[in-house]
């Protein structure tokens, strides 16, 4: 058992172009953000959990329900960059773990994140994330919905917005995955990560995590049985919603 410390960090921004101010929106009755952080701060093995944020009204949501934020700069490219701030103010080591949970996956569940520490808890990888198989023509063609395929060891060999792989014969003997963009580093690999250039890649499909494949590195990809979504437009909020109410049933 390592020693290292498990920190997590839910970026969260009230700028977005297909939905100004998402953490914020409220879904059956609480703030997305909310949902996010009860259930990461309630995971036993999470040392501290955090919101990162450039936004007040963030910052006064969180902390009136008791969460903890940090305020960072509005200058970041992204989530990872915004995270690579908190390394610094919250003085964390370099062997440490941070995961960097989306403020916009309120349906995560607690054994997704237990997954997503195994990916890099005891092992030689700096990096990993979750998959989860689509099962439906819609979602594997919608851009919003970001997919992944894996090598046979489940590293990541590419993310794109479209079905990936191509499937020249019948799509249903193809299996497809979603990515669920959640992240686990060591504080070391994240460091070095922050400093590579934008890949072209990454700017194509506005996906930063290919920038770690593009310069070379690995990301550790595990498979998880259970559901999430990610939530991008209304539209995917309201579906959040409606399978929040059915599962409280």
């Amino acid at each position: 058992m390592g020693g290292e410390r498990i920190i997590a960090i839910i970026p969260a921004r009230y700028q977005s172009s297909r939905f100004p101010g998402k953490p914020l929106a409220v879904l059956n009755g609480k703030p997305m953000i909310q949902w996010v952080y009860e259930t990461v701060n309630n995971i036993e093995n999470i040392l501290e959990t955090y919101v990162a944020t450039d936004d007040e009204r963030i910052l006064e949501c969180v902390e009136s329900f008791d969460g903890k934020a940090i305020m960072t700069s509005s200058e970041h490219r992204s989530g990872t960059d915004r995270i690579s701030e908190c390394i610094d103010i919250l003085k964390l080591q370099k062997d440490d773990i941070i995961l960097n949970i989306q403020g916009d996956e309120p349906l995560i569940q607690k054994e997704m994140i237990d997954e997503l520490i195994s990916t890099i808890k005891d092992t030689e990888f700096y990096m990993g994330t979750l998959k989860e198989k689509i099962t439906s023509i819609e979602e594997i063609e919608n851009p919003n919905i970001v997919k992944v395929i894996t090598d046979i060891n489940n590293n990541a060999i590419y993310f794109s917005r479209n079905p990936i792989p191509h499937c020249r014969g019948k799509i249903g003997d193809i299996s497809y995955y979603r990515h669920v963009g959640i992240y686990a580093y060591k504080v070391y690999f994240l460091k070095k990560y922050i400093n590579l250039p934008p890949s072209m890649l990454e700017v194509s499909e506005s996906l930063e995590q290919l920038r770690v494949i593009e310069n070379g590195y690995k990301i550790k990809v595990k498979e998880t049985k259970c559901s999430s979504i990610g939530v991008d437009t209304i539209e995917q909020l309201r579906l959040a919603e409606k399978i929040m109410k059915r599962d409280r049933k």
